[in-house]
């Protein structure tokens, strides 16, 4: 038996003539956006980020409980009476696996030994080590360097790849956004106090390369229309750029945010932290894109003059149909007739 195919041949979850005025609000837009970033770099300065062991040193040791579920509630107030310092308790996979951070000690390595046997020690043998790893103040150091490196390193590759690509106005209105949408992310981790480690850092390299690619399709639909509509005015231009590509962007983000919720709901508790400044930097990613990036071109004062110019299109020449006599004179000459 057969079920009839839906047709969904011209359906558009989004109409084509829209027409909603995204620079109306760009003063509010910026002037929020001002704030948000100020306030980041406020908490960054003052309170600081909650940074894992991979930036702090320390111990990691995976152990799972041999008898059914581990009870974390009672494993974190046994150890938190070792007086070792800040000790971290999480389950991930399976509700018999846990993952316990333990804090850099001030003695040297011979402390932070004898801090890890006191963990297995309390821990006893209901509870089989899995994997331990150690990260030295010196390693630790090196991976806050490579980090931060890595990420401004990013930005720099954006640049040269936008101003080759189109023109420095569009280079440097989307480094503004980029540099808005991490600049939020971290602060958003400041102010919660989460976890801040290299997982983290490598959702900010994603969130780049999403935001940048997003900001690239606005633009790239921006310079076009700059060729097509010569006498436009430039602020209701990029509101048709904007229009135009609303559809695609905010398709893309829905795609996007339901692989990464899914993630965020059931990956467990060692990607959590991963999948929520993935989700948040996408949402503020697409915010940018539209109402930081876009709007940046009106401040900086792109020219049209400075795109180039639209490739020009003949028309076909239009023949006229021939008469019946035309038609014998033509079929003569092509015979190698005299014409009469």
């Amino acid at each position: 038996m057969f079920f009839p195919v839906p047709d969904f041949k011209g359906f558009d979850f989004f109409p084509h003539n829209l027409r909603i005025p995204f620079m109306r609000y760009k003063g509010l837009c910026f002037t929020l956006s001002l704030i948000f970033m100020a306030a980041s770099l406020g908490l960054y300065f003052t309170k600081g980020l909650n940074y894992g062991v991979d930036f702090i040193g320390g111990s990691l040791i995976e152990v799972q409980h041999k008898n059914g579920p581990a009870d974390l509630s009672e494993m974190r107030e046994k150890l938190n009476a070792l007086g070792i310092g800040s000790v971290q308790i999480q389950s991930f996979g399976a509700d018999t696996d846990v993952l316990i951070r333990v804090e850099q000690q001030k003695g040297g390595e011979g402390e932070q030994q004898a801090a890890m046997k006191k963990v297995v020690d309390t821990l006893g043998p209901e509870y089989t080590q899995r994997r331990i790893e150690v990260v030295g103040p010196a390693v630790s150091s090196e991976l806050r360097r490579t980090g931060l490196i890595a990420v401004f390193a990013s930005l720099i590759a954006i640049i040269i790849y936008v101003w080759f690509r189109f023109e420095w106005q569009f280079a440097l209105g989307t480094v503004v956004a980029l540099l808005h949408d991490v600049l939020v992310t971290v602060g958003l981790f400041s102010l919660l106090g989460l976890e801040f480690d290299l997982s983290i850092v490598a959702s900010l390299l994603t969130i780049l390369g999403y935001s940048v690619n997003d900001s690239v399709v606005v633009s790239d639909r921006i310079r076009e229309n700059l060729r097509k509509y010569k006498r436009m005015d430039l602020t209701e231009l990029l509101n048709v750029s904007i229009n135009e590509t609303l559809s695609r962007t905010i398709l893309t983000g829905m795609t996007a945010i339901a692989g990464i919720l899914a993630l965020l709901i059931f990956g467990g508790e060692v990607i959590r932290n991963f999948s929520f400044a993935m989700l948040f930097g996408i949402l503020i990613g697409t915010y940018s894109s539209i109402f930081i990036a876009a709007p940046m071109l009106g401040f900086l004062g792109v020219k049209r003059d400075t795109i180039g110019s639209a490739p020009k299109v003949e028309a076909a020449p239009v023949i006229a149909p021939a008469t019946s006599a035309g038609a014998d004179r033509a079929k003569a000459a092509a015979a190698g007739r005299p014409r009469r």
